[in-house]
C-alpha cells in the first residue's frame, strides 16, 4: 500500500499519495461468503437495518443508513451511547443490526453488541480484522483489512474510514440489486431535488406533444408547407415553434427528423429553391430517438453526448408522441441552458 511520506517539497504530491493510499486501501478489501450471507441476512429481513458505531465510524454509519433507506432497505441509525438510555427500544424484533468499528473494541459498541447477543437479534461487524473481540459476537463479519492509514503517523482515521465507507456502499448496493430494486423505486424515494427530476419521466418534462400541440409533417410535404403548418401549430398553442420538424410515413411512423441547423445549412449551399424541394432531401433518416417510457436522465445523457437541441420521443410502435426540447431540460435545471 502506497503510504504518503512524512515530508515533501510540494503539497500536492503529499495530498496525491494521500488519495493513492486511500485508493489502494479500497483496492486490498477481499469478501467471502460472509459478503453474501450479510446480503441474504439484510435482503430477507422483516424489520429494518439499524446501523451503529461511534466517532468517526459512528458518522459512516449514518451516511450509510441513509444510502440503505433510500435503496429500498428501512434503516435508521442507533448511537451506541444513547442505547444505555434508553434507545434501545430502536431495534426489534425482526431487525438486524451492522455494528461498526474499525479497531473491533469500541467499549461502548461492545457494550451494545453483547446486550443484542442476549435478546438474539442478528448482528453483523464491519472492523479492520475479522478476529476482533466485536467480529467474535457478531453472526457475520466484513472486515476491510489491516489498512495503513494515509495519515503520516498511521493515527488519524482515513484510509480505513475510505474503505469502510466503500464496504458498506458495496453492501447496500448488492442488498438493492438482490431485491431486484428498480429506477422507477429509486424515483419513489427521491421525489424532488435533482435526483426526482433526473427520475421524472421525459414525457411528464416535454412541453412539445404530438396529441396537443405538435403538427407532424407527412413524408414529401414541401420545405415551405412543412414550416407553414409549424407556425400554425405554434400560433394555435400558444407556445414559440419547436426548433425541430418530425417527418412520419403513410402509417405516423417517424421516418426522418429536420432541424433548424438543418434548414440553414440546406440554404447556405442550395439557396431559396430549398424551399420548393421535399422535406425528405434535408431530413435526417433514422435520427437518434427516446423511447416513451425513458427517464428525463435518458434525455439529459443524450444531449450532454451528442450536443443536440432536440430529440424525438417515440412509442413502441414508431410513432412519435412528442419532442424534448434542450430548454425543458434547463427549466428543470438538470442542464444548464
Amino acid at each position: 500500500m502506497t503510504t504518503p511520506p512524512e515530508t515533501s517539497t510540494s503539497h500536492a504530491a503529499f495530498a496525491q499519495s494521500v488519495l493513492d493510499a486511500e485508493r489502494d486501501a479500497i483496492g486490498l478489501i477481499r469478501l467471502d461468503d460472509g459478503f453474501d450471507r450479510a446480503v441474504e441476512l439484510i435482503r430477507g429481513l422483516p424489520g429494518a437495518l439499524v446501523v451503529s458505531g461511534l466517532g468517526k465510524s459512528g458518522l459512516i454509519g449514518q451516511k450509510l443508513t441513509a444510502t440503505f433507506a433510500s435503496t429500498g432497505t428501512p434503516s435508521h441509525f442507533l448511537h451506541p451511547v444513547e442505547a444505555m438510555h434508553g434507545d434501545l427500544g430502536r431495534v426489534r424484533r425482526g431487525d438486524a443490526v451492522l455494528l461498526l468499528s474499525f479497531g473491533g473494541g469500541t467499549e461502548e459498541v461492545l457494550t451494545l453488541a453483547m446486550l443484542l447477543k442476549q435478546d438474539n437479534i442478528p448482528m453483523i461487524a464491519m472492523v479492520g480484522k475479522p478476529g476482533s473481540e466485536l467480529g467474535r459476537l457478531c453472526d457475520i463479519t466484513l472486515s476491510v483489512g489491516d489498512i495503513t492509514e494515509a495519515c503520516p503517523h498511521n493515527l488519524a482515521p482515513t484510509a480505513s474510514t475510505t474503505a469502510t465507507m466503500a464496504l458498506g456502499d458495496a453492501l447496500a448496493l448488492s442488498v438493492m440489486r438482490a431485491r431486484d430494486f428498480s429506477a422507477s423505486d429509486f424515483k419513489k424515494y427521491h421525489p424532488g431535488g435533482g435526483l426526482g427530476k433526473q427520475m421524472m419521466p421525459v414525457t411528464q418534462a416535454m412541453r412539445f406533444k404530438c396529441s396537443e400541440n405538435l403538427r407532424t409533417i407527412a413524408q414529401g410535404t414541401a420545405m415551405s408547407d412543412a414550416y407553414a403548418q409549424a407556425e400554425q401549430a405554434a400560433k394555435d398553442s400558444g407556445l414559440r415553434r419547436p426548433g425541430a420538424l418530425l417527418v412520419v410515413d403513410n402509417a405516423g411512423r417517424l421516418v426522418g427528423f429536420v432541424t433548424d441547423g438543418d434548414l440553414r445549412s440546406a440554404l447556405i449551399k442550395q439557396g431559396p429553391g430549398v424551399w420548393t424541394s421535399s422535406i425528405d432531401t434535408i431530413m435526417t433518416r433514422s435520427p437518434t430517438t427516446l423511447p416513451d417510457d425513458a427517464l428525463v436522465r435518458d434525455a439529459v445523457h443524450i444531449v450532454r453526448e451528442h450536443r443536440f437541441d432536440e430529440i424525438p420521443v417515440v412509442a413502441d410502435d414508431g410513432r412519435p408522441v412528442g419532442l424534448i426540447d434542450v430548454q425543458d431540460l434547463a427549466a428543470l435545471k438538470v442542464i444548464e441552458g
